[in-house]
């Protein structure tokens, strides 16, 4: 008798560890892949925020077709190998069905081969670059625009509205800087603008004298920067430094108020511009957001909210789908469109969204940018 009840209690036993595992394998994974550490670690953080903030508020909503979703975070620190690396981890190691991700285009471009082969739906909040969409991949996804579209809008503020007839553009020879800048650059050479200076500076550098005096030669009235708030603040400050005095203007990979940090103050980003989106903390729709996170002592600034409608969107494919299949989920999201807090989103065949408008900013005495 005595067997028998220990049968039964280790039948019980080993029938509740399994019903445990059960539940634990039924937990939906997305990763959050992105620069977690590094110079570029501003946006990481930016990017797990917000897919942190929207990952809770779905689940307290019931979750994706009844299942929880679990975060789990890619480090890639904006370097390609550590990208690959780091999706590799997320697919084979963590089993992820999904990814926000990643944030530098030279990270996203050879990690999105990673998830397209393993049929990962993937959505990123941040990587412009043509090139990502334009390779056949099909479960690859922007909640972003393009840096033709962006290179554009910073083209016309340039010829319509500042006038400027001398230009020089710099870039950081990295996929999405000197994408950028050469987008940009066409675009004003279209216009009849002579771009004085076309040069590369190296992503890490902090001494830019050399390209400084080049720059006071060519006496430019604007100064095109594509690359990242890491290498645009020392370069504007030691610019104003050195008397010139020229117009800054650069993309959104400067939307953080570590700019005005690497710069060494606000005294050096002052008028400083920017192309971005229309701030989305100024959306109705995200109004609940912002105070709950401001809440918790944390500005949703950037790309925050990028990588919050990024999740809307895949719970809502795995929702419209009935599975986390990627390929499903993929076709799902391609015809039909998501609210967002964002606002409403949908995709043409290459995953680009169908409608994306830049707009410029300006960066105030106090740190601060405003939409112009």
């Amino acid at each position: 008798m005595k067997t028998q009840k220990n049968f039964k209690f280790r039948s019980c036993w080993m029938l509740t560890v399994a019903l445990a595992s059960t539940a634990a394998v039924a937990d939906i994974k997305i990763g959050v892949a992105g620069p977690h550490t590094g110079a570029n670690a501003a946006f990481g953080e930016q990017m797990w925020r917000g897919a942190t903030q929207a990952a809770a508020d779905i689940n307290s909503a019931g979750g994706i077709n009844g299942e929880k979703i679990v975060l789990v975070k890619g480090d890639d620190a904006c370097e390609p190998k550590q990208a690959v690396a780091a999706a590799k981890q997320l697919v084979n190691a963590e089993g992820v069905v999904g990814v926000i991700g990643h944030y530098c285009s030279s990270s996203t471009i050879p990690a999105s081969k990673v998830y397209d082969e393993a049929q990962i739906l993937a959505i990123t909040p941040a990587s412009s670059a043509p090139a990502l969409t334009e390779s056949g991949l099909s479960t690859m996804f922007r909640m972003c625009g393009r840096d033709d579209q962006q290179g554009e809008v910073a083209a016309r503020y340039i010829v319509d509205t500042l006038k400027s007839k001398k230009v020089a553009v710099i870039h950081d020879k990295d996929t999405y800087g000197q994408g950028l800048a050469d987008m940009t650059k066409n675009k004003l050479k279209a216009a009849g603008v002579d771009v004085v200076l076309y040069e590369g500076l190296t992503r890490g550098e902090k001494d830019f004298s050399s390209l400084v005096t080049k720059l006071r030669q060519v006496d430019p009235e604007v100064v095109y920067f594509g690359g990242c708030h890491p290498e645009a603040g020392p370069l504007v400050r030691q610019l104003r430094e050195q008397g010139v005095k020229a117009k800054f203007i650069s993309g959104d990979c400067v939307v953080t108020d570590q700019l005005v940090v690497t710069a060494g103050g606000p005294q050096y980003t002052k008028d400083l511009l920017m192309t971005f989106y229309a701030d989305p903390r100024d959306s109705a729709t995200g109004k609940d957001v912002v105070t709950k996170m401001r809440a918790a002592g944390f500005e949703p600034e950037g790309y925050t909210l990028f990588s919050y409608a990024s999740m809307q969107a895949i719970a809502a494919a795995f929702t419209g789908a009935g599975t986390t299949d990627g390929d499903k989920a993929s076709q799902w999201l391609k015809s039909h469109p998501v609210n967002t807090i964002l606002g409403s989103k949908s995709w043409d065949s290459k995953g680009d969204l169908k409608d994306s408008p830049y707009v410029m900013y300006q960066w105030d005495a106090n740190g601060h940018y405003r939409q112009l």
